[in-house]
């Protein structure tokens, strides 16, 4: 099987070499979610579509192995024990995963109408009768793990750094909303690529796979292209964080040359847009009153009436490509996460040198960093 897959840095539309097209995609809804995850109420649409990209990307390619994983075990199906493997480096994610699956099953019981005293007697019992997915994890665990390390997981409480900074930015986020703008915020944040599981299959093409993920691992997948955009979103932010010149910064001039070319072709299409604006055009040449005008004061009120006229006009061109201009600046340099910092981000996050290289994910292969795993 071929493990290659295309880089998400190449194009924003690419798709990822996608065989459904753009029958399928999660655009809009990318977009909302970015919004809840700290971006402008509205993200761009360009940056929706290279989020969109990388995280297809990178789901395609981890189906990629773990259907290789699953070759390996002899198994039919892409299960929950595959993705557990592919991730058992990275022990930050993986305890996300498992709280993740705890949840998922707590979420079922609930469903079930079990009552919450049952759920804590099950908890400390250690039943498993119905957490299926927490009795999954721990079994493989158990069975890989030789140190210990990997079924302490499931005991340690231990605060979720990165998900605190989340939660933190998204107070600060909702600080300055009215009512429509919460209720809004709220929405965006109940999105998940698992409420709309029969589209996300469609989107990873899983028809066409000769070993095809079962439940669980779809519920997984999904879990993982969201944790994706979020951490997305959070390089991104810092990226644009560290655009951002401070004064009496020394190093605030440093500015990574891959930023500096996107930014600068990014202005100069937002220029070139606007060929007429006031900035790039000479002002008009004045022309010379006519010689009507010296004969009548009649005559020469109504000539001057209509210079008046038209320089109004003029004036009014004038106001109107200031105001387009200054729409095409707001929207280069407005709050919103710009395709430019995406990709910058994906760029620092595969760099073994730099500020963000001990973030950077455990398990490569073919050279590409994976942000899921």
């Amino acid at each position: 099987m071929n493990n290659t897959a295309a880089s998400p840095m190449s194009t924003a539309t690419s798709s990822s070499g996608r065989s459904t097209g753009k029958s399928v995609s999660f655009a809009a809804e990318l977009q909302s979610m970015m919004f809840s995850l700290g971006d402008a109420r509205r993200p761009l649409h360009e940056t929706a579509l290279l989020v969109e990209d990388v995280v297809h990307t990178q789901l395609i390619n981890l189906l990629q192995q773990a259907a290789e994983v699953s070759q390996l075990r002899g198994a039919r199906v892409i299960s929950a024990e595959d993705l557990l493997f592919l991730m058992r480096k990275d022990k930050k994610k993986l305890r996300r995963l498992l709280k993740y699956m705890f949840f998922r099953d707590y979420k079922s019981k609930i469903v079930k109408g079990i009552d919450e005293d049952d759920l804590l007697e099950d908890k400390l019992s250690g039943s498993n009768n119905a957490n299926k997915r927490q009795k999954i994890a721990q079994d493989f665990l158990n069975s890989i793990d030789q140190t210990g390390e990997l079924l302490a997981m499931f005991e340690d409480d231990e605060i979720d750094e990165v998900k605190q900074e989340r939660m933190e930015r998204a107070e600060r986020q909702t600080r300055i909303m009215d009512s429509a703008q919460y209720a809004e915020f709220c929405e965006s944040r109940q999105l998940s690529f698992s409420k709309k599981a029969s589209k996300f299959r469609d989107w990873l093409d899983c028809s066409s796979m000769e070993i095809k993920p079962n439940v669980v691992a779809m519920e997984i997948l999904a879990y993982l292209a969201y944790e994706t955009v979020a951490q997305l979103v959070d390089l991104a932010l810092l990226v644009r964080q560290d655009m951002v010149t401070k004064a009496g910064d020394p190093f605030s001039h440093a500015i990574a040359a891959t930023f500096i070319q996107y930014h600068n072709s990014a202005e100069g299409s937002c220029m070139k847009s606007y060929p007429e604006s006031p900035e790039n055009t000479p002002p008009p040449t004045p022309t010379a009153p006519s010689s009507g005008s010296q004969h009548s004061g009649k005559t020469t009120s109504g000539s001057l009436g209509n210079g008046s006229a038209g320089q109004d006009s003029t004036k009014t061109k004038q106001r109107k490509r200031k105001k387009s201009t200054a729409a095409c600046g707001v929207e280069a340099h407005s709050d919103a996460i710009q395709p430019c910092h995406i990709r910058e981000a994906v760029r620092r996050y595969g760099h073994k040198i730099g500020p963000l290289s001990p973030f950077t994910s455990a398990y490569r292969r073919n050279g590409m960093a994976f942000l899921a795993c």
